[in-house]
């Protein structure tokens, strides 16, 4: 990052745009590409836009790790498996990367559902700022986190889950039922396991870096990547050859191979969209494990971040292409957001001093 040094404020600011950027263009290309061709658009199915973008995000995210070898962890201690010396640490970043694996096909499905992009993008960050607390919560109880949570950061919790709430429980004559719905609640419950597990793991690898050890993310990031590309494409080459009668009684599967075998005409269009996607898990990634602060803390960053750039995609959306326009409850949701922005800025400055005093980060950018 240019001009700023390793857990400063300008850094996370830089990430923060970075990651808002990228989300804006995925929220946009998600509905454009599923757009209706009678109307000008792709007319992709959903599990097509599915396949497309997620090969495109996995292949940029896997490519970066191993050209600028990454994978090199930094690690407390190394373990020795069939002879090879190994980082101590693939224990548990192995099974994040599953975690992973599963949180990537998730959260493209939840932008798929009837719903606008800003809602589901404040459902799935909603469940993820209480994970997040709840995950302080353990650590903290467990000795791993020696940091205290600031009520600061408690009270942005609440207002972004206000900001949930306006989506979730506000239901319209018309509008997506999303509480009724037995595949929203079904996908957005695997998403929040799924990840439960791995902000667990990822703060736990950020509090628990030894003496003199460098916090390595882009070291955890390449390990998790490249375990999550293995357990996709397995996935999908056992979804693939999977059985005649299967096949027969899951609509979802037979598109699924449809769009392998009869590839739609502007296949590849969609796996550069997904591109995009692809560089939003670097910063959120380096938003989650950034350095000197809490689960809670980084949690809110990268889903309020998320949040915003869910409006300017929404937005974005109706103006380029007659999508829906944000309702007014989405506009009570984002005053809570901003309400909740204003609170993480104070708690950013009481942290920033903890860690200049502990002499942790240096105070220039």
């Amino acid at each position: 990052m240019l001009k700023t040094t390793e857990g400063s404020t300008g850094r996370l600011i830089q990430l923060a745009i970075g990651y808002f950027f990228f989300y804006v263009i995925t929220g946009v290309t998600v509905k454009y590409f599923t757009g209706s061709a009678s109307a000008g658009f792709p007319g992709m199915n959903q599990v097509e836009y599915l396949i497309y973008s997620t090969l495109g995000g996995n292949a940029i995210a896997l490519t970066v790790a191993l050209a600028l070898r990454w994978y090199h962890l930094k690690s407390n201690g190394y373990l020795s498996i069939v002879g090879m010396k190994v980082p101590q640490e693939i224990l548990y970043i192995i099974p994040s990367g599953i975690c992973t694996a599963v949180v990537i096909p998730t959260t493209t499905m939840m932008y798929l559902l009837p719903i606008s992009v800003m809602v589901a993008m404040v459902i799935m960050r909603a469940s993820v700022i209480i994970i997040s607390r709840i995950v302080d919560a353990i650590q903290i109880r467990q000795g791993i986190l020696k940091k205290s949570v600031y009520p600061e950061e408690n009270y942005a919790v609440v207002f972004a889950l206000l900001a949930a709430a306006m989506n979730i429980f506000w239901v319209a004559p018309g509008d997506f039922d999303f509480v009724n719905s037995v595949a929203a609640v079904s996908i957005l419950s695997s998403y929040i396991v799924v990840y439960s597990i791995r902000i667990y793991i990822m703060n736990y690898f950020k509090n628990t870096r030894a003496k003199g050890i460098q916090l390595d993310n882009k070291g955890f990031f390449a390990i998790e990547q490249i375990t999550a590309s293995i357990v996709m494409v397995s996935a999908a080459f056992i979804l693939f050859h999977s059985p005649e009668w299967f096949q027969t009684s899951n609509e979802q599967l037979l598109m699924f191979q449809r769009s392998i075998s009869e590839p739609h005409v502007q296949w590849g269009w969609g796996v550069i969209a997904g591109l995009a996607f692809g560089m939003v898990a670097f910063f959120s990634v380096f938003i989650f494990m950034f350095k000197g602060r809490t689960a809670t803390f980084a949690g809110l960053v990268n889903r309020l971040t998320s949040l915003v750039a869910g409006t300017t995609a929404t937005l974005a959306s109706f103006f380029l292409f007659q999508g829906r326009f944000p309702k007014f409850q989405d506009w009570i949701s984002l005053g809570f957001i901003l309400i909740a922005v204003y609170f993480l800025s104070r708690a950013e400055k009481k942290r920033t001093q903890e860690l200049v005093l502990a002499k942790e980060i240096e105070l220039k950018g």
